[in-house]
């Protein structure tokens, strides 16, 4: 079976190659050299020491390349070469669909093994899995926007976006064949469970847990679980596949194997198919089928081989999940596992000799959950040290807390969706235990993520090195096996180390009388400013879609030491400044909250509001000029002055520290701009953040000739607008001012010292 395992691993590496390496066009000329020297080993094969296994590596990997190229070519180009035109569309509805800020979108299949994302008006709410619509679309590549390459569609098969120009044509096509009833399935059980548990903690966790569905979990929630290394229980993958065929175990007698072993295998694919062919869960349904059935073959089930004929399966339906996160992740964890489980596993119960039973019992399990998670940590923290900027260090304690009530939540939870539809009266009653599991869990996830350094953020760059410099203590102690106080001896190694790198990094902002960061967010704007052990944040929000305003912010301050805001300012509230602000302050709350008066159509002033009261926060509407002392810094805020939308009545946030002047505008307009310095006199400033992320109507000549910028920052990030525009760069350029952008430099550092910047 290991020879299988040798050709799928190599195939995998090759099409992980092609996928991942920047340059395009390599592959073809690698498949044919490789081919090349398999045609040499195959002559030379008896003069060449393992030459069978070689030959095979070396031909899977032309395979791998070449299957890759095909794909590409027949599946993907005949779809993207329409892009960039409108053009005529003729697609099969393949889920529900779901709302967006202006209006709706749907999953479509143009053919088979080519997705297709529609969006369009309300009108898609109606559409229905299985029907047919046609119509004319403006034709998206979903692997490139704006020039912008990215991943996140083509890694699960949509190659196209595709923007409707008018009303699609809809006709039954196959609504309601068998084909659909997952889809079915699935929302009938997210309306169950929102009919049996009318707890919205509750609810949200188990659509969740039960499906991957994540939408519905609070900010709060989803912070406190991701930051104690818990988020893990909603990626559907082997962890649920466990549930599973543990809950077949307790309903079917382990002496009748072949049973128990069929309606597992039915149960793990239809629960595959209901929760959306997820990577994750595809890979952890195949290794868990592959293990079933080989003792019924009369084959000792070998997890090497099963974890590489489940990637063999998933790369071959679409060579480009090989770009996807949750395949990377979801791999790494497994290869862990299978690798190095049962090796921790055994150094951990080896360290207690005794003969005591129930210490050996409580032992051996508590061995289970430290050797799974360590196991799965030692090839995902790199990942989620390079995708999340995270690495949960509190994560071992988490998992032996959280796991055993999650395992029981999702098998009580099942088993009450079931009896929902059969007598819901009597699964709310039975509910309650769910409910108490439920809020177990975020209790944990809660308390934990109190503890300080429970997670390593790598907005501190010494923890990057810190990390490898505890790969190599592994290494060390893998490869050169020594007594065990070489463990314990790393272990201190590396715990002092860590030490080291959070009181270097956090010495780098209290240096001076105050530090700015202006926060890379993207298409957005969040300024924190901090001087001696207080901080205050000034706007928190994205407008790309796929950025965290908030968890960037929270893992900046984390990294500066700072657990508690003085104030958090918002300028307005529109997304691009405030749609982090509850994820923020699920992390770190704020003592005050300092909004503008002004209407508010998007709600998100009592959203707010409410977050920021049930904190104990002081929440203050802004109608006169505020000021607040900051360590040695004194931040002043001025209120709405404009007339017009929400961005020209927005908050002013001026910070001091002795002859050192930062100003923060918001999103005003050139016009707002005069009015501001009309009405208030204010100083020549060292550091402007340049308003409305530089569009041409920011920057008026005559505000900065009256408030004569050295250095202006402007926050933005991809966008369809064209900023920052070169009308307020000229202009900013013509008043002297030295320009940073956060789309090129990142996060932009501001260090005062004694006044002086």
């Amino acid at each position: 079976m290991r020879v299988f395992a040798t050709v799928a691993f190599s195939f995998a590496a090759a099409v992980f190659l092609a996928v991942l390496l920047p340059w395009s066009g390599w592959y073809l000329w690698a498949a044919g050299a490789l081919t090349l020297c398999a045609a040499a080993v195959a002559v030379l094969h008896r003069r060449l020491p393992h030459a069978r296994r070689l030959l095979l590596i070396l031909c899977a990997l032309a395979l791998g390349l070449a299957y890759y190229d095909g794909y590409a070519e027949l599946v993907c180009r005949p779809a993207t070469e329409q892009c960039g035109e409108e053009h005529p569309y003729a697609a099969q509805v393949w889920d529900w669909p779901a709302e967006t800020d202006r209006g709706a979108k749907v999953t479509v299949r143009l053919r088979p093994g080519v997705r297709a994302v529609y969006y369009g008006g309300r009108e898609v709410m109606e559409l229905r899995p299985g029907q047919q619509i046609t119509g004319t679309a403006y034709w998206q590549d979903a692997s490139r926007i704006r020039e912008t390459d990215i991943t996140t569609f083509t890694a699960r098969g949509v190659f196209v976006l595709l923007y409707g120009r008018d009303d699609p044509a809809v006709e039954s096509g196959q609504e309601g064949s068998i084909l659909f009833l997952p889809q079915r399935c699935s929302k009938a059980m997210k309306e169950k469970i929102a009919a049996v548990w009318d707890d919205p903690a509750t609810e949200s966790f188990l659509l969740a847990e039960l499906i991957g569905d994540r939408s519905h979990l609070s900010a709060e929630h989803s912070a406190a679980l991701s930051e104690t290394g818990l988020a893990h229980l909603f990626a559907v993958s082997g962890l649920h596949c466990a549930f599973l065929v543990t809950l077949v175990g307790l309903l079917i007698p382990a002496a009748r194997r072949r049973l128990y072993s069929a309606v597992c295998i039915f149960v793990l694919l239809f629960y595959m198919a209901v929760v959306g062919m997820t990577p994750s869960v595809v890979r952890a349904c195949i290794m868990q089928i592959a293990l079933l059935v080989a003792p019924l073959l009369r084959r000792d089930g070998d997890g090497l081989t099963s974890l590489s004929a489940a990637l063999l399966v998933l790369l071959l339906a679409n060579p480009y999940a090989a770009a996807g996160i949750s395949l990377q992740m979801s791999f790494a964890a497994t290869l862990g596992l299978v690798l190095f489980s049962d090796r921790i596993y055994g150094f951990l119960t080896g360290l207690y000799r005794g003969k005591r039973r129930r210490i050996k019992r409580l032992v051996s399990v508590l061995a289970a959950n430290i050797s799974a998670t360590l196991a799965a940590l030692l090839f995902t923290a790199p990942l989620t040290a390079y995708y999340f900027d995270v690495f949960a260090l509190i994560a071992p304690v988490s998992n032996i807390l959280a796991v055993p009530a999650a395992e029981g939540n999702f098998i009580t939870g099942l088993l009450n969706v079931m009896l929902g539809f059969v007598w819901q009266p009597l699964a709310r009653i039975t509910g309650w235990l769910n409910w108490a599991m439920v809020r177990f869990v975020l209790f944990i996830a809660h308390a934990l993520m109190r503890v300080p350094e429970h997670a390593l953020h790598f907005v501190n760059p010494y923890f990057k090195y810190w990390l490898g410099y505890v790969y190599v203590l592994l290494a060390v102690c893998i490869f050169r096996p020594g007594p065990r106080r070489r463990w314990l001896i790393s272990a201190a190694l590396a715990a002092l180390t860590l030490l080291l790198c959070v009181g270097i990094h956090g010495r780098e902002y209290r240096y001076g009388s105050m530090s700015a960061v202006v926060t890379d967010v993207g298409q957005g704007e969040c300024v924190i400013l901090c001087s001696g052990d207080e901080a205050v944040v000034v706007d928190c929000g994205s407008g790309n879609s796929y950025i965290d305003a908030g968890r960037r912010a929270a893992d900046q301050l984390s990294a500066m030491g700072i657990r508690r805001l003085s104030a958090l300012v918002l300028t307005h509230y529109h997304a691009d400044h405030a749609n982090g602000v509850a994820a923020l302050l699920s992390r770190v709350p704020a003592d005050r909250l300092w909004i503008p008066d002004i209407e508010d159509e998007f709600g998100v002033r009592d959203r707010v509001t409410a977050q920021a009261a049930a904190d104990g926060a002081d929440v203050t509407l802004v109608t006169a000029p505020r000021q607040l002392t900051l360590g040695e810094a004194v931040l002043t805020v001025f209120p709405p002055i404009g007339r017009g939308d929400m961005n020209e009545q927005g908050l002013t946030v001026l910070c001091s520290a002795g002859d050192f002047d930062l100003l923060i505008t918001g999103d005003m307009a050139g016009s707002t701009e005069r009015e501001l310095i009309g009405n208030y006199d204010l100083p020549d400033t060292e550091v402007l953040v340049v308003s409305h992320h530089g569009s041409k109507y920011s920057s008026a000549r005559e505000f900065l000739l009256e408030t004569s910028p050295e250095t202006a920052v402007i926050s933005v990030g991809d966008n369809g607008y064209g900023h920052p525009t070169e009308e307020a760069m000229g202009r900013l350029a013509a008043a002297g001012a030295e320009i940073y952008r956060t789309d090129r430099q990142g996060s932009i550092l501001i260090t005062v010292q004694g006044g002086k910047d």
